[in-house]
């Protein structure tokens, strides 16, 4: 063992920093050339650390020699333990612990089925193992090593690769990863009894040091929540945190994650609930997120999966009994997560592709593995150092070949696997929404983060809003940089474009987060108009989002009248509204002149009318208004227009009486669109009319100018009206007339007199589209 880890010495300061610099070049190199074919950074960083290892360039004496130099490995599991730290904190800041509360049954399932399987199959093995690598010491220690490396799932690997891939705000990502995470746990456990065998202490004292380390752990979690919101507080008129408020933060946490791991404890699990017990809301959630994702996706993880291929000696393979030992465990591996995977997906009844994308997800490895067996090695408990690289190299050739599958699987199953927007008339009002909210000012923000929280309904359904800074670039920028860039908040407080607005916003969406509890996910663009609405539409595509609001072209003056901003904010949404691959909303704010009703002790009852002519568009809007109707504070009202020669048709009937035919009267031509419209209605009425959720209204008109006359007289009655792009098309005749002064043609019809100076005292106005293409397919859609 000392062979490995003793050398000559040389500065193991410059031996560090030349492999590191080595690995990001090498890893940006591989990136390049595998991105074509459907390889993500895991595989490229894993590899350049092959590539820079014993199995390739370190076979070289000197190169060898350089970089395994006396006291430089102290230098690299510092780095490694430094960076699983910074890497754990991180996921379980990212990491939704409601979706894993929800879904636990699920994810334990998968994760239990997989492990269970490749303990018994590590057991089975482990016999032969020991004996063919001349293996000394404790079988049970071996079989143990073994478990961990067959049925570990390393849950960083997992959350970038399901991250890159883009499918991490989706169900199935979510399971991969919580999967994983719990993998990791079980892990962790067998860990702790490996690394136990060195403290010859009695039950009694490890027990005690158990408890001190929960109640240090406890300690640590109510102090940086204290912190956080003093932070918080402290730095009201800025938009982040400064670097050393930073600092001190990660200090706390390297200290009590240090302290445990020098009480004989491993700190991953503790990084992972600390990150996740963090305050999420306010400067200090948003500036440490913003700050440990540039660095561990640009730095840590290069570095980290780096030198887990780094680690891998191939030239152990020189005997075909220690090939058949790798390929042994490799299979062992693959094998016993597909069998329970699979298992467990039958069970939850989930598609077979996607439980085999699932199985060479969990098949990653990584920190836990690694840590395991090191530790193993230099607590005497193995001593066999064919045993030792022959699993090293089954690890890394293993989570190579499983990147190397998920990547293939993903492109090649995108039509399966990938992900397929649901529109809202088709998405259960008790399925979590994704909204994606865009601004370009401070002015729209509160009644933008009151709707998207107001769309989640009951206080049971879960929503993932995300709030969009858009920044114009300079077309010449004075600095000479990049005339596009794509990222979250910037960490600096000196950043030139949109900074006062950011402040503003920042603090407005902090205020909202205290009082209601929701978390934004807040994002910054700055990018010039001309491509600004891709970024809009990629960053959609990327959280799956099932709506994305953009703020109108014009906003509310005190007096009133709306005042028009930019020609391009306007040009911008025309461009969203075509591309989009999801729904797409335009938010007309008159918050000043909202109408509302308040309770005593609660937040006022907001009024909202969902106006229905007919067609997607309307069905979409009447989608999104199943949500609002159950929200606690909403008073929903859906007005029919209806042609007043189907009057009669009606006489006589109240609309509780209504089947299915008389429901929908008006049309009854059997096209396709009308009966959609008809299906629609009736499942809306019998679901949250009937049940006193919403109300329902008929007006009878015969031409656009009774429509008008029948909205002129309701502007002051409702704080919000909903309406479809489409309404009230150019060939209906319920809105005859009503385009010949229509001024913005992306709202349709009736949005844009809705938006007219006619209604400065009414209510906001919402005016949705459904995803285009949606318009003229026939899909089924299963919610």
């Amino acid at each position: 063992m000392d062979e490995v880890f003793c050398r000559d010495n040389v500065n193991p300061a410059l031996s560090l920093t030349t492999q590191v610099s080595s690995i990001l070049i090498l890893s940006h190199v591989f990136q390049i050339f595998l991105k074509p074919l459907g390889q993500h950074a895991p595989v490229a960083q894993i590899l350049a650390g092959f590539i820079l290892g014993p199995s390739v360039l370190s076979r070289s004496p000197q190169i060898y020699s350089f970089f395994f130099e006396n006291f430089v490995v102290d230098f690299y599991e510092s780095l490694a333990l430094f960076s699983r730290i910074i890497i754990m904190f991180l996921i379980g800041l990212e990491t939704d612990v409601s979706y894993i509360l929800r879904h636990w049954g699920p994810t334990s399932i998968v994760a239990c089925c997989g492990c269970l399987i490749c303990s018994v199959l590590a057991t089975a093995i482990a016999f032969f193992v020991y004996e063919e690598t001349g293996s000394r010491g404790s079988r049970v220690m071996l079989a143990l090593v073994l478990t961990v490396i067959l049925a570990n799932a390393a849950s960083p690997i997992v959350f970038r690769l399901v991250a890159d891939l883009k499918f991490a705000t989706t169900d199935f990502g979510r399971l991969a990863i919580c999967s994983s995470l719990i993998v990791d746990m079980y892990a962790m456990f067998i860990l702790i009894i490996i690394t136990g065998a060195k403290y010859k202490e009695t039950f009694l004292t490890w027990v005690l040091k158990g408890f001190c380390s929960v109640l240090l752990l406890a300690g640590v979690v109510v102090f940086t929540t204290y912190l956080a919101n003093w932070l918080n507080h402290r730095n009201r008129n800025q938009k982040n945190l400064k670097a050393v408020e930073v600092m001190l933060i990660c200090a706390v946490i390297i200290f009590a994650a240090m302290t445990l791991e020098t009480m004989g404890f491993s700190s991953i699990i503790a990084c992972f609930i600390m990150g996740s017990m963090f305050p999420r809301g306010g400067k200090s959630g948003r500036t440490l997120l913003t700050v440990l994702t540039y660095m561990v996706h640009n730095f840590i993880f290069p570095i980290y999966f780096g030198y887990t291929g780094f680690r891998a000696d191939i030239t152990y393979l020189n005997k075909l009994k220690n090939v058949g030992i790798v390929l042994m465990v490799i299979l062992s591996s693959i094998g016993g997560k597909i069998i329970g995977t699979l298992v467990a997906c039958h069970y939850l009844k989930t598609p077979l592709k996607e439980g085999i994308l699932l199985a060479f997800l969990l098949n990653m490895k990584g920190h836990v593995d690694l840590l395991t067996l090191t530790s193993a090695m230099l607590n005497n408990e193995l001593t066999s150092l064919v045993f030792y690289n022959l699993m090293l190299i089954a690890i890394v050739i293993s989570s190579l070949v499983s990147s190397m599958l998920v990547s293939f699987l993903v492109k090649r199953e995108s039509e399966t696997i990938g992900v397929k927007h649901i529109p809202l008339e088709y998405l259960s009002p008790m399925k979590e929404l994704i909204v994606l909210a865009c601004v370009h000012s401070p002015h729209p923000v509160p009644t933008m983060v009151q709707l998207v929280v107001s769309l989640r309904g009951s206080q049971d359904v879960p929503i993932t809003p995300y709030l969009m800074h858009l920044v114009e670039l300079p077309e010449k920028p004075e600095d000479g940089s990049p005339y596009h860039k794509h990222q979250e908040d910037e960490f600096s407080d000196d950043e030139d474009h949109g900074a006062d607005d950011a402040v503003e916003i920042n603090e407005a969406v902090d205020v909202f987060t205290a009082d209601t509890k929701t978390v934004f996910h807040q994002v910054k663009n700055v990018s010039p108009y001309l491509s600004m609405f891709q970024d809009v539409c990629e960053l959609a595509n990327d959280i799956c989002a099932s709506i994305i609001i953009l703020p109108f072209h014009k906003h509310q003056r005190i007096d009133g009248k709306l005042e028009k901003d930019k020609e391009a904010i306007r040009i911008t949404n025309q461009k969203v509204l075509r591309h989009a691959q999801c729904s797409v909303a335009v938010l007309i704010d008159r918050g000043h002149n909202a109408i509302a009703s308040q309770v005593a002790g609660s937040e006022p009852l907001q009024r909202v009318a969902t106006l229905f002519f007919g067609g997607p568009d309307d069905r979409e809007a009447l989608g999104l208004s199943k949500r609002l109707s159950t929200h606690d504070h909403m008073i929903l009202t859906i007005i029919r227009f209806l042609p007043t020669s189907t009057k009669e048709v009606n006489k006589g009937l109240t609309v509780s009486h209504k089947g299915d035919d008389v429901l929908v009267a008006a049309v009854n031509n059997g096209t396709e669109i009308e009966g959609a419209d008809r299906t629609a209605l009736n499942n809306f009425y019998h679901s949250y009319v009937t049940s006193g959720k919403a109300g329902f209204v008929e007006k009878y008109v015969d031409n656009g100018a009774q429509t008008a006359m029948v909205l002129r007289d309701m502007v002051e009655m409702y704080s919000m009206f909903i309406v479809g792009k489409g309404s009230g098309r150019v060939d209906s005749p319920l809105t005859t007339g009503m385009s010949d002064w229509e001024e913005c043609l992306e709202l349709g019809i009736v949005g844009d007199f809705l938006s007219s100076s006619e209604f400065d005292k009414g209510g906001s106005v919402l005016v949705i589209q459904q995803q285009m293409f949606l318009h003229h397919t026939t899909t089924q859609y299963r919610v």
